[in-house]
């Protein structure tokens, strides 16, 4: 994993939002032993209200939470002018869901349980486009 990840290009912040404790606890773990700085998120909605989502550099966020689901959340940081590169993650993937998710602009739609390996892609992929 580590010829992936180039510390130099350490995302400021990562902000992760399931409804799932340990999906983020496995995925904060993940990314602070990548050198990024993380927050997490029970909600879209906790994520929205937050305080960190001015500083957000890229949102990994659950499709299906109750509430906002994540496309919902997608849709509603464009819609806001927020343009925080968004990576997908669930345990339900669906081939037209996907579509709408990247035709919208997300960096990546993965199937739980994530590899760590195509987490990692994707959020190089989100900081070369930030």
């Amino acid at each position: 994993m580590s010829d992936l990840f180039d510390p130099s290009k350490a995302i400021s912040a990562i902000s992760i939002v399931d409804d799932d404790k340990s999906v983020r606890a496995a995925l904060e773990t993940l990314m602070r032993s990548l050198g990024h700085n993380v927050s997490t998120f029970g909600s879209a909605e906790e994520f929205l209200e937050s305080e960190k989502l001015h500083d957000t550099s890229c949102l990994i966020t659950d499709l299906q939470m109750p509430g906002l689901n994540g496309i919902d959340l997608q849709n509603r940081l464009f819609a806001e002018g927020h343009r925080i590169p968004v990576i997908f993650i669930t345990g339900h993937p669906d081939d037209n869901v996907r579509a709408r998710a990247m035709n919208a602009g997300a960096v990546g739609f993965l199937a739980k349980p994530v590899r760590a390996r195509h987490l990692i892609e994707c959020i190089e992929k989100a900081l070369q486009a930030a």
